[in-house]
C-alpha cells in the first residue's frame, strides 16, 4: 500500500507527451463529429433542422414521423429466420414487441389524409434482453442514396429559391422515382392494410458464419382496400388512429416477415435501388398487434427506433443510411425528451 504521505513521483515528460496527444486525438475526434471543424459538413443537428417548419419543432414530439400511436403485441418466428441468422429473435418461439404506426412529417396535429407516407417502428426483445429495432416505412424505395443527398434534398425542398429542387433533381435523377411513387400511389383504409420495408440493407450472419445481405418487409395479412382520391380528401383528420384503434379492439391484427436475400452484384449501399422482385426470400414469422394504446402515456413514446440496435447475427451493412439514422434519431430523442413538459399527457382520472 503507498504511504499516503510519501511526495507523487513526477510524471516522465515522455509519458505526458502521449497522454497528450490522446487527448488531443479524441478532442480532434469529437469536432469532427460534431462538424466544428468542417461547416459544410452534414451532421444529425444539420438533418434534424432542415426538416422542422419555419415556425420550429413541435417541443416534445419526434422531429419527424411526429404523429403516430403506440402498440403492443407479440412477434412469432417460425423458426425460417435461423437459416440466414443466428439472432435469438428469429429462433421458433414468441417474442414479446412494443411498435409505433405513424405517418411522415414533423407535424403531431397533421391530417391523415395528407400523409404521404406511413410508418411502423418495432422493437422485439429476445429472452436474453437482445433487442431488434426497426423503423420501416410503405415506399418501395428511399428518396435519397447518402445522407448527404438527403440533406441536400431536405435544404432544396425548403428552398425559396425556384430552381432549388429542378438543380437537385438534375444532379440526382432517383429522386423522380420517389416523387412519381408519392404522387401515384394508392392509400390505403388502414394502416392494417400497409407493407412496411426496411429499405436500408443489413447483413444476417448464420451459424456457419455466413454472411447474408438481406432487406426486409412486413407485409400485411389484411387485404389492401385502395381509397380513391375523392374519398381520400373527406377522410377523417384522424381516420388511420380510429381505424386501427377499433380494428384491434375487433381482433388482433398481423403482418408477415418476409426476409429478401441479395444476389451477388445487387447494390446494397443504395436505398433508392429496389432489387428485383425474384430474389431469394425467407417468410421468418408473424408481428401481431394486440393492444393499441395512444402514444401520450403509451410504452412508445420515449421509445427511440434505432435501425442499428441488433442483437448478435446482425449488423449494419455497407449502406451509410442506417448509421446516419442512428444518429439523427438520437438528436431527436435528446431534444425532445428535454422537452417533456411540452408534451401533452392524458390528465389523471381520464
Amino acid at each position: 500500500m503507498a504511504d499516503p504521505g510519501a511526495t507523487p513521483k513526477t510524471m516522465p515528460l515522455s509519458a505526458m507527451i502521449i497522454i497528450g496527444a490522446i487527448v488531443a486525438v479524441v478532442a480532434l475526434a469529437f469536432a469532427y463529429t460534431a462538424g466544428w471543424l468542417s461547416p459544410q459538413r452534414v451532421t444529425p443537428e444539420k438533418i434534424i433542422a432542415a426538416m422542422q417548419p419555419p415556425s420550429g419543432p413541435p417541443l416534445g414530439h419526434r422531429r419527424n414521423h411526429a404523429k403516430g400511436i403506440c402498440f403492443t403485441g407479440t412477434f412469432t418466428a417460425n423458426g425460417q429466420g435461423a437459416t440466414l441468422s443466428t439472432a435469438p429473435v428469429l429462433v421458433r418461439g414468441e417474442y414479446p414487441v412494443v411498435g409505433r404506426l405513424n405517418i411522415a412529417g414533423s407535424d403531431p396535429h397533421e391530417p391523415d389524409p395528407m400523409a404521404q407516407v406511413r410508418g411502423l417502428g418495432i422493437r422485439i426483445t429476445a429472452p436474453d434482453g437482445q433487442e431488434w429495432r426497426s423503423a420501416m416505412i410503405d415506399a418501395p424505395f428511399f428518396a435519397a442514396p447518402t445522407p448527404q443527398a438527403f440533406f441536400q434534398f431536405l435544404t432544396a425542398a425548403g428552398s425559396k429559391d425556384p430552381d432549388a429542387m429542378k438543380n437537385y433533381s438534375t444532379a440526382h435523377p432517383e429522386i423522380l422515382n420517389f416523387i412519381g411513387w408519392v404522387q401515384s400511389h394508392p392509400r390505403t383504409e388502414s394502416w392494417a392494410e400497409n407493407r412496411f420495408n426496411s429499405l436500408n440493407s443489413f447483413i444476417f450472419t448464420d451459424g456457419s458464419g455466413v454472411s447474408h445481405a438481406v432487406r426486409w418487409s412486413f407485409v400485411p395479412a389484411a387485404a389492401a382496400v385502395n381509397l380513391a382520391p375523392e374519398e381520400l380528401a373527406k377522410s377523417d383528420p384522424d381516420f388511420l388512429m380510429k381505424d386501427i384503434t377499433q380494428r384491434v379492439a375487433a381482433g388482433p391484427q398481423s403482418w408477415n416477415l418476409v426476409i429478401s436475400v441479395a444476389n451477388p452484384g445487387d447494390p446494397t449501399a443504395d436505398p433508392t435501388k429496389a432489387w428485383p422482385a425474384d430474389r431469394r426470400t425467407v417468410d421468418a414469422g408473424t408481428l401481431t398487434v394486440q393492444q393499441i394504446v395512444p402514444e401520450a402515456d403509451g410504452p412508445c413514446r420515449d421509445l427511440n427506433f434505432d435501425p442499428t440496435v441488433l442483437p448478435a447475427g446482425m449488423s449494419v451493412s455497407d449502406d451509410p443510411m442506417p448509421a446516419a439514422r442512428s444518429s439523427a434519431y438520437a438528436v431527436s430523442y435528446d431534444s425532445r425528451t428535454a422537452e417533456s413538459a411540452d408534451y401533452p399527457r392524458t390528465p389523471e382520472g381520464k
